[in-house]
């Protein structure tokens, strides 16, 4: 499995240059009005060129049409379509997908790679019908493949850590269900073999006249990749970084590095994609991928200092009694099931950040 060694513990959050952004919001402004709108009104965004041979369309997801993938279409000098991430798909079906590339003048069959940026099934998910259809071949990062592999161990494991960590009784079932044995990261929607070709930080996609490079990008997931297309100036980063939401960390398998300080470099290694125009798997693409993400380190190096503090105030607490003094959105009393797991599991991220976690009691 790839994964980067733990290393020592970091610098105190306050010595980061991204400290200055503390406290400030921002939500870049969209390059693709459009989007914008349809993200507004509740609605699935229109099929747009991004450059010429580039396109984007949306596939909706389970949770309905304002929770939709923005799936990209690679042209090649050859005729044949690249794939970034082809959504989510329910019992096999690519009809939204089929759709956008009639209106593009394409089909399914013109297929010929689909590339995904991580394992979750928002993004993944029809991938398997898409290479059903097309015989194009799944790349992905071999992280993701490991995690997936290994799924039913790793839940196994993460409900007996959520067993430690303090929740009360009356919200440990539905941690548990979210969290532990219950957990699915994708079997459901995806079939053996996950991936056809295995994709290194550095590597170049298979397109035919097309320069898009592997950027390794952990956090998110242990084998998140973005996709960097420095002649059209693009970058895709499927959910590394987005315009408005902070995505989760450490929700793609067990991994032998802490996802947190992953994700807190991954964010550094985008500082040469300054101008670079971002096209993110959700929301709207935007610029300024730079802010956007010293905004995100900042937000994580206040929730360390609040982790700290905790530490701090109370005498050996569980990590349930330390995420209760982070000020998570809602508050970790309105939380419950996936979110609050999500939270939890966060809380122990940084808490490790600080070189600190044997001062958790585990319950």
């Amino acid at each position: 499995m790839s994964a980067r060694p733990a290393g020592p513990p970091r610098p105190a959050p306050q010595a980061r240059p991204a400290a200055q952004y503390a406290g400030r919001v921002s939500n870049p402004s969209p390059v693709s009005p459009v989007q914008a709108a349809a993200l507004a009104a509740g609605a699935l965004p229109p099929v747009e060129e991004v450059r010429p041979g580039i396109w984007t369309l949306a596939v909706p997801f389970r949770g309905g049409v304002p929770d939709a993938t923005l799936v990209y279409v690679v042209d090649g000098d050859d005729g044949a379509l690249a794939v970034i991430d082809p959504g989510w798909s329910d019992g096999g079906e690519l009809d939204v997908l089929t759709e956008g590339l009639r209106q593009i003048g394409r089909t399914v069959e013109d297929v010929t790679l689909i590339a995904v940026t991580h394992l979750h099934a928002d993004h993944l998910g029809a991938a398997a019908a898409l290479r059903r259809r097309s015989g194009a071949p799944i790349a992905m990062h071999p992280a993701e493949v490991h995690a997936l592999e290994h799924a039913r161990a790793d839940a196994e494991q993460n409900e007996r850590d959520a067993r430690t960590w303090g929740v009360p009784d009356d919200r440990l079932d539905g941690v548990l269900a979210a969290w532990g044995s219950g957990r699915q990261l994708g079997q459901g929607t995806v079939e053996a073999p996950f991936a056809d070709l295995l994709l290194g930080d550095g590597d170049r996609l298979p397109i035919p006249g097309r320069d898009l490079r592997v950027l390794w990008t952990p956090g998110h997931t242990g084998g998140h990749v973005c996709f960097v297309d420095e002649p059209d100036g693009l970058l895709f980063t499927g959910d590394h970084v987005l315009p408005r939401i902070n995505s989760g960390i450490g929700l793609g398998g067990r991994t032998e590095s802490n996802p947190l300080r992953d994700s807190l470099d991954a964010l550094t290694a985008l500082e040469p994609f300054a101008d670079f125009e971002v096209c993110p798997g959700h929301e709207y693409r935007f610029r300024d991928v730079v802010t956007r993400a010293r905004t995100l380190a900042a937000h994580r190096d206040e929730r360390t200092r609040h982790v700290a503090a905790a530490l701090d105030a109370l005498d050996h607490p569980t990590v349930f009694e330390v995420a209760s003094r982070v000020p998570f959105s809602g508050g970790i009393e309105s939380m419950s099931g996936y979110l609050l797991a999500s939270a939890l599991s966060q809380t122990v991220f940084h808490a490790d950040l600080l070189g600190r976690a044997g001062e958790l009691r585990r319950a």
